[in-house]
């Protein structure tokens, strides 16, 4: 949960925020959750979790509208510079990572959803279709479009 609250939110603590309220609400909810995994899902099989991201699915577009009324400003350079770190160090490395991470929140919210379900979550594309509401073939489509448009968007930038 964390995980997926960090990418879609970008900040360390909103993320923590976004996690403990999906816990919260899901620990509320709990007494209505019902499992609808088939046999035929196969052995451990179970909508426990696409139920639980489907909480902090809405649990972090929650966080979103709270962010666009209350806008802040990050301190983590400043922090940086006062614990006398060498700002400089690995400014590199981080700016081609930096710019693959620009390129996924550029995308539209469906497609970026299904990029981090994937690939930081390491869900299957049935969960994720279960999350997002939609079919396994409209997932495969999502992540297949998301991945050209980030490759498109990173040589547009220069970047490899």
């Amino acid at each position: 949960m964390y995980s997926y609250a960090y990418h879609e939110l970008g900040d360390h603590h909103d993320a923590e925020d976004a996690t403990e309220r999906t816990f919260l609400a899901a620990l509320a909810a709990l007494p209505r959750f019902q499992e609808r995994a088939r046999p035929a899902d196969g052995d451990g099989a179970s909508t426990f979790r696409v139920w639980l991201f489907q909480i902090a699915r809405n649990t972090v577009a929650n966080q979103r509208r709270r962010q666009r009324r209350h806008l802040t400003a990050p301190l983590d350079a400043a922090s940086a510079v006062a614990d006398g770190q060498d700002v400089s160090a690995g400014a590199v490395r981080r700016e081609d990572a930096a710019a693959a991470w620009r390129a996924v929140e550029r995308l539209p919210a469906d497609r970026r959803q299904a990029l981090v379900l994937r690939f930081v979550d390491e869900m299957s594309t049935a969960e994720i279709a279960g999350i997002l509401g939609r079919s396994e073939g409209a997932v495969r489509v999502l992540v297949h479009r998301a991945l050209r448009a980030v490759a498109r968007d990173l040589d547009r930038g220069g970047h490899p």
